[in-house]
């Protein structure tokens, strides 16, 4: 995993868009986790995912409007690090003559680490909750969002907030407690410049666009 770059964090916080701009920089490929998910669904048995496998069975409401966010955030497979393996294994059979940036929220700080050659290969994006909102409410479409589906649109998007609130400050803990990197996302800097925060903490050369350019340990 020399060639691996990982950008996990809360979601709202610009992962897919720092990482498309440093690919697009050095000429990396880019290995996006949300794209991934319904294919490691498929690929996963319920005695390998039980929590996946019964979010599956749910309707929206029971996901979304009918329990709590303490108990949304601790049954939410992708939280828990189910089928994480799918991801190494797409990894690890991929060319690896080119760096590749990972992202997602799925990349919990605890099963990235046994992965790192070095530390500065990973970085934590934690957005602050009004940042979230306005980064989502940037997103809408026309459509609207899938809570707009459930029984009671408002409930849903309070629990979804408070979920993804509580799970960023589980992520801020795990990263201080684990000694990885983490930048907070709170609008405060211009996406530029969290561009150059995170090649720092990658130790990255600047490059003008796409070329070899790797950190250390590529």
């Amino acid at each position: 995993m020399r060639n691996v770059y990982w950008i996990g964090g809360g979601s709202g916080a610009g992962k897919s868009t720092i990482a498309r701009r440093l690919a697009d920089r050095y000429g990396w490929r880019r290995y996006v986790t949300d794209d991934a998910m319904a294919d490691h669904a498929r690929r996963t048995t319920a005695e390998e995912a039980p929590f996946l496998h019964a979010f599956m069975a749910m309707d929206l409401d029971e996901r979304w409007v009918d329990r709590s966010p303490e108990t949304m955030l601790e049954t939410f497979h992708w939280f828990r690090g189910e089928a994480f393996g799918l991801i190494v294994e797409d990894l690890a059979r991929a060319p690896r003559d080119t760096p590749v940036v990972v992202e997602g929220f799925r990349l919990l700080p605890h099963l990235v680490k046994p992965l790192l050659t070095e530390p500065g290969h990973a970085v934590w994006l934690l957005p602050t909750p009004d940042f979230r909102h306005v980064a989502f409410a940037s997103r809408a479409s026309p459509g609207g969002r899938f809570t707009q589906r459930t029984g009671d649109p408002g409930r849903a998007e309070h629990n979804l907030a408070v979920r993804d609130a509580l799970f960023t400050e589980r992520l801020r803990e795990e990263t201080t407690r684990l000694g990885l990197p983490s930048l907070t996302v709170d609008g405060t800097i211009t996406e530029d410049e969290l561009v150059e925060r995170v090649s720092e903490v990658f130790r990255l050369r600047h490059a003008e666009g796409p070329g070899p350019a790797r950190g250390p340990g590529s």
